[in-house]
């Protein structure tokens, strides 16, 4: 037993020694580092140590969506359609027509009816009615349409005030800002679906024509012309589109922004048809392949490459070279950022243009005109005939061509037609102006030909005929 405990004992004494000899001789006397908490925070901000266990809260769009339910409108448009001539038609001289239902989505914008939707909404519409979402269903009058932005505005009677969407700055919306999309796909009532802004700007036709703003809220058959509304229940776009190879959502739909249906509207209101404000410039947008092509540096903005005569542009002082980067503070990188723009000016409004010359930014009011020209299919660009050109050619009525289409000048050359001569009518009716070649084109249909009249050098009447 006395062993033992002289055992455990000389061991605990030898330990003690060897430890105190590292102490002394070995280690090496380190500073106390003492980290205050202002230290830490410069590590780690208190904003993210608080959102480490924080759960991720989304966005609360009840009351978007109860605002704005009862604004949105199921619209059906019956129309009569030509179907395929029988034996029987040809024999009788009849042709054979069958009724065609559609539908689609429209948004109340004011308390006494007035109802805003798509163009192709009520296209070709023989009878057009309107279902509340209460059930409720009235006759509906169309009060004007505008083709190129897709946007028409209807008018329903009904015996008390009804509930209206509110418009939001469409100019304002940012890229990830969530929105809800309401209408009545699939002949459903009101449905509401939520996603968030993809991107602005966008354009489908390859014309740079449109200015849409991409969603990925679901959007199918039967939501066009419903409503895209921001988080605060505000109007800020008119669905209208969706990219799809089946016809059903995919991820990608489209509307027409608030602010440009909003102008035509009250363009439609006021004036009976659309008011466009004209810059007066051409040209296009830049990226790295076009700016090496031009010898220059910059990728974004739109280059001028010609300014109308007389235009805004050129009493403004635009120049040929010129790079536009800016109108009223909204930057520009592609055409469509331009054009979106200006499809919310009417004539004589001015706009704030900041331009790229020489190096040195430009800042430019300049004041918009009416359009006084037209691009004629087959022919090339068209404007009002002055009296002296009238006078020139001894006719009371016409407009002038000012510029040959380029795949067609060569067989106008041949037949003595060029830049100057004037034409007298298109179709068989009778033009004074580019409105009156504007409506014409307009109603003509796909397959009817395109017959243009018009006075040679030698005052002679001609007709050419297009098919």
């Amino acid at each position: 037993m006395k062993k033992i405990l002289t055992l455990i004992l000389v061991s605990a004494l030898g330990g003690i020694l060897t430890l105190g000899a590292y102490k002394i001789f070995l280690e090496q006397d380190k500073p106390v580092l003492v980290t205050s908490a202002d230290t830490l925070s410069t590590f780690l901000p208190t904003a993210n140590v608080n959102n480490f266990n924080a759960p991720y809260e989304a966005p609360d769009l009840t009351t978007a969506a109860e605002n704005s339910i009862n604004t949105v409108v199921h619209v059906k448009n019956l129309a009569v359609s030509s179907g395929q001539m029988t034996i029987e038609d040809l024999f009788y001289g009849r042709r054979s027509q069958h009724a065609q239902i559609g539908s689609g989505s429209g948004v109340i914008i004011s308390a006494d009816g007035y109802i805003i939707t798509n163009n192709h909404v009520i296209n070709n519409s023989q009878e057009l009615s309107v279902t509340l979402n209460n059930n409720k269903t009235y006759t509906a009058k169309i009060i004007g349409s505008d083709p190129v932005t897709d946007i028409a505005l209807l008018k329903i009677d009904a015996n008390e005030d009804l509930a209206f969407a509110t418009f939001g700055d469409s100019d304002q919306v940012k890229i990830g800002e969530w929105v809800l999309a309401v209408g009545n796909p699939f002949n459903l009532t009101s449905t509401v679906t939520a996603g968030i802004i993809s991107a602005k700007s966008r354009d489908l036709s390859g014309t740079n024509s449109q200015s849409f703003i991409q969603t990925d809220a679901a959007v199918n058959p039967g939501n066009s012309g419903g409503a895209l509304v921001n988080s605060h229940g505000e109007l800020i776009g008119i669905n209208t589109a969706i990219s799809s190879q089946t016809g059903s959502y995919i991820g990608y739909s489209f509307a027409v922004p608030s602010n440009i249906a909003r102008k035509v509207v009250e363009d439609i209101m006021e004036y009976g048809n659309v008011q466009n404000g004209v810059l007066g410039i051409s040209g296009g947008a830049l990226n790295s392949t076009i700016a090496e092509k031009l010898g220059i540096k910059d990728t974004e903005g739109f280059y001028v490459e010609n300014v109308i005569e007389d235009s805004g542009a050129e009493k403004a002082g635009i120049k040929n070279g010129d790079i536009i980067k800016e109108i009223d503070h909204m930057k520009i990188s592609k055409f469509s950022d331009l054009s979106g723009h200006l499809n919310t000016k009417r004539p004589n409004d001015i706009v704030n243009i900041e331009l790229l010359r020489d190096g040195n930014l430009i800042t430019l009011p300049v004041r918009l005109f009416k359009n006084n020209t037209l691009a004629l299919p087959l022919v090339g660009r068209v404007k009002n005939a002055t009296s002296n050109d009238l006078k020139k050619f001894k006719v009371s009525n016409g407009i002038i061509i000012t510029q040959l289409d380029n795949k067609y000048a060569e067989y106008w050359n041949k037949n003595g037609v060029e830049e100057g001569t004037i034409i007298t009518a298109i179709n068989d009716v009778k033009i004074n102006s580019i409105e009156d070649a504007q409506n014409i084109l307009k109603n003509r249909s796909s397959s009817e030909s395109l017959r243009i009249e018009i006075i040679n050098s030698n005052g002679e009447k001609e007709r050419y005929n297009f098919r």
